[in-house]
C-alpha cells in the first residue's frame, strides 16, 4: 500500500514532522510519497529515513522548488 503526504507550502521542519507521523501508521514495506517545496527537507528527510532504517526508493525534483521523495518503511 502507498500513502501520499502532501506538504507543499509547509515550512521546515513540518514536512519532516508530518513524514515521521505518517510513517508510524504504516506497515513495514509500505511506501510513503512525500511532496514538498522546503529546500531543507531535501537533506533532512533522507537523513531521517537512513537513521530510522527506512529506504529512499525515489527522489525527484519536480520543478525549480518542488520535490518528491518516496520512503519505503523499514523497521
Amino acid at each position: 500500500m502507498t500513502k501520499l503526504l502532501e506538504t507543499t507550502g509547509m515550512v521546515c521542519p513540518f514536512p519532516l514532522m508530518e513524514a515521521k507521523n505518517a510513517i508510524e501508521t504504516m506497515e513495514i514495506g509500505e511506501e510513503l510519497i512525500i511532496n514538498f517545496d522546503c529546500t531543507q527537507a531535501t537533506e533532512s528527510i533522507p537523513r531521517w529515513a537512513a537513521t530510522a532504517g527506512h529506504e529512499i526508493t525515489e527522489f525527484e525534483q519536480l520543478s525549480e522548488a518542488n520535490w518528491q521523495i518516496i520512503v519505503k518503511k523499514g523497521k
